[in-house]
This record gives structure tokens, C-alpha cells and sequence, in this order.
């Protein structure tokens, strides 16, 4: 038969229960507060060599997927200025600059 409780006390530290604040993040692309959901998004997409990862909300990633190819974005690299200057996307940022972290919609198809 199996033990109700073990010997040597709990396996959680009964000290531990209370819950440390969780950091704040910043979305790469907008410099909102992210919310329950971060991407980590690779700047230089990983098949065109990119190793580093950066937090984004969902909706900022699917707004760069859908208004950059994988060699633009290789191009732009690390550089969030550069990205900015598109109309498309200053237009998006400024216009979820007053959302919810967690706020979602659907974005427009790739327009390629």
C-alpha cells in the first residue's frame, strides 16, 4: 500500500508558498509591458542563421511576419528603428499603444 505521506516531510518548501513578483518585460517591437502570453521571437529568423530571441506580445510577431519576408528581416536584423520606419508597422504600433497587454485581433494577410 502506497504512503499518504512521506517520511521526510513534504516535497514542497512550506516556506516557498509565498509567490515572488513576476518581472516586468517589455515587448521588443511596441515597449508595451507584455502579458500572460510572450512570444520569444527570433529578429533574424532561425533559417537565416538567427540565434538571439527577443519577447514580443503575439499580435506585434504576427504583424512582422505578415509585413516582412524572412530576407527583410535578416536585413533589418536587431535594428527596431529600421522596422519602424515602415508605415505599416508605425501605423499598427502607434495604434496598440493603448491597448491591454493581453489584447489580441486578427491581422491582415502577408501583403506580398
Amino acid at each position: 500500500m502506497a504512503r499518504k505521506h512521506s517520511k521526510h516531510g513534504p516535497y514542497e518548501d512550506p516556506e516557498s508558498t509565498a509567490e515572488e513578483p513576476v518581472p516586468v518585460v517589455a515587448c521588443w517591437l511596441c515597449g508595451r509591458p507584455t502579458g500572460k502570453t510572450i512570444v520569444w521571437h527570433h529578429p533574424v529568423p532561425k533559417s537565416r542563421g538567427g540565434r538571439d530571441v527577443v519577447p514580443m506580445h503575439p499580435i506585434c510577431q504576427q504583424t512582422l511576419t505578415a509585413n516582412f519576408t524572412n530576407s527583410e528581416l535578416q536585413r533589418h536584423a536587431m535594428d527596431v528603428d529600421s522596422l519602424l520606419a515602415n508605415p505599416a508597422v508605425r501605423k499598427f504600433v502607434d495604434w496598440v499603444a493603448n491597448k491591454d497587454p493581453d489584447f489580441t485581433a486578427t491581422t491582415t494577410k502577408k501583403q506580398r
